[in-house]
């Protein structure tokens, strides 16, 4: 990291903190060379490792994409997406870790989308768990009768 006052190339790192909500590391640092300190925010890059083994960074857009499909025709406005994108990253970050597999970013998706659309939720949920038959949707269904059920 160059010393944004004479340039050098090294500087020392004083204290590293977390900061919005995960999502950025802030750093106060020490030039070697003239002493002067300063502050640099790094923004922490989350990867989704895919089934087929392929790291890719988390992109907010892309999750929008996806659940705007299962979305389709009803009445989900895009701050609703966006809210649910923001969760979702809120979600997996807080894990801690900087690599996050596909399916726990699908799971995230889950309980946030079956509280804004429960059509979109089960069109979904039909594609991240593999339905086969409509038996598959009848299960789920029940599961989240069940659910709202408990809740009450």
């Amino acid at each position: 990291m160059h010393c944004p006052f004479c340039h050098h190339a090294q500087s020392r790192v004083l204290d590293s903190r977390v900061i919005d909500g995960g999502s950025a590391i802030r750093r106060r640092r020490e030039c070697s060379d003239c002493v002067g300190r300063f502050t640099t925010v790094e923004k922490a890059i989350l990867m989704v490792v895919k089934r087929n083994g392929v790291s890719e960074p988390f992109d907010r857009d892309k999750l929008i994409s996806g659940v705007r499909r299962a979305c389709q025709g009803r009445d989900v406005s895009d701050d609703a997406l966006k809210r649910l994108a923001q969760q979702v990253e809120e979600t997996v970050r807080s894990h801690g870790s900087s690599q996050v597999d596909a399916n726990d970013v699908g799971l995230a998706v889950l309980e946030p989308l079956r509280a804004l659309d429960e059509v979109a939720y089960l069109r979904f949920a039909s594609v991240y768990k593999s339905f086969e038959s409509a038996d598959d949707f009848e299960s789920e269904i029940r599961l989240m009768r069940r659910r709202d059920r408990e809740d009450f």
